[in-house]
Formats: C-alpha cells, sequence, structure tokens
C-alpha cells in the first residue's frame, strides 16, 4: 500500500489505492478507493473571506469570529428546532457548512457527514433492508390494527370525553 511519500516514483495515492480496490473488488475496497481518490484531488482548506479582509490579520480574526457566532446561531436554532416545529437537521447542517467556510476542522466534519448520509441512503435502498422494513411496517400495522379493533369490540365507538354538556 502506497502511503504517499513515494508518489513521485510510484504514481498517486488515488491510483494505487484504485488499482488495489480492483484487486480486492469489494464494495469496502471500492468506496476507500473513492476515499482517497477525493482526498488527492482535494486541495488544502483556504478561507473563504474577501482578499482585503485576509490581508489584514485583526479584520480576518474578526471576520472568522463573525462567522463563528453566525454558525453558532444557524446551529442552535437547528437544535431548537428538532424539538419545536422546523427542518432541525437541516440548519445543523446548514451552520456546519458556514462553519466550513473558514475552518478546517468543520470542513472536515461536514465531508464526514456527507460521507455517512450516502452510505446510510445507499443500505436504505438495498433490496434486503426495504423488504425487512416493508415486513416490519406491515406486521406493526396489523398489530395496530388488531387493537383498534378490540378496543372497538369491547367498547364501541365512544368517546373517551362527554361534550353534551359543553
Amino acid at each position: 500500500m502506497n502511503t504517499g511519500s513515494d508518489r513521485g516514483t510510484h504514481g498517486s495515492a488515488a491510483e494505487d489505492a484504485t488499482t488495489e480496490a480492483a484487486a480486492g473488488s469489494t464494495a469496502e475496497a471500492a468506496a476507500e478507493a473513492a476515499e482517497a481518490a477525493e482526498a488527492a484531488e482535494e486541495t488544502p482548506h483556504v478561507s473563504k473571506a474577501p482578499a482585503f479582509i485576509k490581508r489584514n490579520r485583526s479584520l480576518h480574526l474578526s471576520w472568522q469570529v463573525g462567522v463563528f457566532i453566525v454558525g453558532l446561531a444557524v446551529i442552535g436554532a437547528g437544535i431548537a428546532m428538532l424539538v419545536l416545529p422546523g427542518p432541525g437537521w437541516v440548519a445543523i447542517f446548514a451552520g456546519l457548512a458556514i462553519w466550513a467556510t473558514e475552518f478546517a476542522w468543520a470542513h472536515l466534519v461536514l465531508r464526514w457527514t456527507k460521507r455517512k448520509v450516502t452510505e446510510a441512503a445507499q443500505k436504505a435502498l438495498d433490496p434486503k433492508v426495504r423488504r425487512r422494513n416493508i415486513i416490519l411496517t406491515s406486521v406493526g400495522l396489523v398489530i395496530a390494527g388488531a387493537l383498534i379493533g378490540f378496543y372497538l369490540w369491547k367498547y364501541g365507538l365512544v368517546l373517551p370525553w362527554s361534550l353534551k354538556d359543553q
């Protein structure tokens, strides 16, 4: 396996990872090859601040503080929307994307999150998983219908509150 330290003599890490994935021919090896190719192609994280802000250190630091506060506010609103009405997860990911414009660690976390969401979506579309989910949903609906039927047979269609007194 190429660690990347000898790229000049053997080629790029992406080519080596692709060759290893073809030899192994497993889904996991292919995913690792895709990650290696993505990492090899990606440039280092660079601030998205305008050039005149980057030139002045104190102005750039103020910009980063402002970006951090705005991202934190969006993430805080997203966390609140997890229990209140609203698109909580969308706001959390948007706040993380705001942070990723300035901070390399947030960029890495966002990239990791995107990869995990993609893996989960692929797993959910697997025919075996879909079949299992359909069976479990059907069993749950049958049990719920049986419980509702038993309640109606035992007590009839009588509401537990009285509207006649109002």
